[in-house]
C-alpha cells in the first residue's frame, strides 16, 4: 500500500502514512476520550479528555512505527533491502525488496518486532505503575496503562502462528530450518483469518460491539495477505533455478537508441507481445525502454525527443527510460541488488500459466 504523504527519515529509512490511518487515529481517540477515560476517571473537563486521547494515540502510532523499524534496521543488518514503512488502517508494514536469504536471518527479522512491542509494552506498565505509586494524575496513568496492554497486544496478534503476521514468518523460519521448505506456513494464515472473521461477526450479530467488526475487518485483511503471500512463495518457489535466458525471448526485438519515442510509439513492431525493448547502440544493448515510460513523454516533444535523449540507456550514457517512478530516478538496472527477485516478479505472467502445470511439485503450501 503506497504511502499518502512522507513523514520524513529515521535511520536512513523512509517512512510514510497512508490516508487511512486518519480513521484509525480518530477511533482511538474518540473511543478514548467518550469511553474508557471518563468511565474510568470521570468528572475531569472535556477537553482534558480529548488532550489525553489524542496524546495516547499518537504514542500508539509511534509505538507502531518503532516495531516496523525494529524489522527494517534487522532486515538491512541481514543484506535484506528496505523499500520504506507505511503506516495504514490495519497498522505498519516494513517492505521489504528481498527475501531473507537463510532461516536465521528471516528469524531474527520477523522475531524483532513482537520483541520491541513487548519491551515497550513492559516499560509503559512500569512507568504505569511508577506514576501511580507517585499518586500521580489517575488520567495520566491510564493513558500509560492502556499503551503498555495495546503494545503487549500487538506482540501478542503478531506473534500467532499464522502467514503474513511476524509468528507466521518465524514459523516459516523454523519449517524452512527443518525441511528446507519455506512454503508451508502460508496456509495457517488463511485459516486464521477465516475464523477471525467468523467469530467478529458472530460477535457483532449478538452484542452489536463495534469490536466484532474490526476483528472480522483484520481476518478479511489475513485472509487477503496469505492468500497473495502464498501466490508469492509459490511463484518463486517455480521459478527457482529456472536462469532468465530460459524465460526470455530470443534474439528479442530492440531499438535503436537514436529512434525518436514517437517512431518508437507508432512503429507497429513494437506493439506486438512485449511492453519493454532493449535499447541498442552501435550493436551492443545499453539500456532499456518501456512502452508506458515512452507514452509520458509530452505528445509536443515526442517528434523531437530520441529515446537516448529522453533516457533509454544506462549509467554511462544515461538514466535508464523505464527506471523512473513518482519523479525520481531508481537505480540503472546493471546497479540494482535483488536483481534475481526483480525478475522473478516480472516474470508472474508467465509463471500463472505455468503453475498448474507445476504444482504437482510444489508440496503443499
Amino acid at each position: 500500500m503506497p504511502a499518502t504523504f512522507v513523514l520524513g527519515r529515521i535511520a536512513g529509512i523512509r517512512v510514510g502514512v497512508h490516508w487511512s490511518v486518519l480513521l484509525v487515529f480518530g477511533i482511538i481517540v474518540f473511543g478514548l476520550s467518550q469511553g474508557r477515560l471518563p468511565e474510568t476517571y470521570p468528572g475531569r473537563a472535556w477537553a482534558v479528555y480529548w488532550a489525553a486521547g489524542l496524546c495516547t494515540a499518537v504514542v500508539f502510532f509511534a509505538s507502531l512505527l518503532a516495531h516496523e523499524l525494529g524489522h527494517a534496521v534487522v532486515a538491512r543488518r541481514n543484506g535484506v533491502e528496505v523499500d520504506d514503512i507505511v503506516l495504514w488502517l490495519l497498522g505498519g508494514a516494513a517492505r521489504l525488496r528481498t527475501e531473507a536469504s537463510s532461516p536465521g536471518a528471516e528469524l531474527r527479522i520477523a522475531g524483532v518486532g513482537p520483541l520491541v512491542s513487548l519491551l515497550l509494552g513492559g516499560l509503559f506498565a512500569f512507568g504505569a505503575w511508577l506514576l501511580d505509586l507517585a499518586s500521580g494524575p489517575g488520567v495520566v496513568v491510564e493513558m500509560v496503562a492502556w499503551t503498555a496492554g495495546i503494545n503487549v497486544l500487538l506482540a501478542v496478534f503478531n506473534a500467532l502462528p499464522a502467514a503474513p503476521l511476524d509468528g507466521g514468518r518465524l514459523l516459516r523460519a523454523f519449517l524452512w530450518w527443518r525441511t528446507g521448505d519455506r512454503l508451508r506456513a502460508t496456509a495457517v494464515g488463511q485459516v486464521l483469518g477465516r475464523l477471525l472473521v467468523v467469530l467478529g461477526l458472530l460477535a457483532f450479530l449478538r452484542t452489536g460491539a463495534f469490536g466484532g467488526l474490526w476483528l472480522a475487518l483484520i481476518g478479511w485483511f489475513l485472509i487477503v495477505a496469505a492468500t497473495a503471500e502464498g501466490r508469492q512463495a509459490q511463484l518463486c518457489g517455480a521459478l527457482a533455478g529456472v536462469p532468465v535466458r530460459d524465460a526470455m525471448t530470443p534474439e528479442p526485438l530492440a531499438v535503436p537508441a537514436d529512434t525518436t519515442v514517437a517512431g518508437f510509439l507508432t512503429d507497429a513492431r513494437y506493439h506486438y507481445r512485449h511492453s519493454a525493448f532493449p535499447v541498442t547502440e552501435d550493436g551492443p544493448p545499453v539500456g532499456l525502454v518501456t512502452l508506458d515510460s515512452a507514452r509520458k513523454v509530452p505528445q509536443a516533444e515526442a517528434h523531437a525527443v530520441t529515446v537516448r535523449d529522453a533516457g533509454g540507456v544506462k549509467a554511462g550514457h544515461g538514466p535508464t527510460l523505464g527506471a523512473r517512478r513518482g519523479g525520481r530516478e531508481s537505480p540503472p538496472v546493471g546497479r540494482r541488488r535483488g536483481a534475481a527477485l526483480d525478475v522473478k516478479r516480472r516474470l508472474a505472467a508467465v509463471a500463472d500459466a505455468l503453475l498448474p502445470l507445476r504444482a504437482s511439485h510444489l508440496g503443499d503450501t
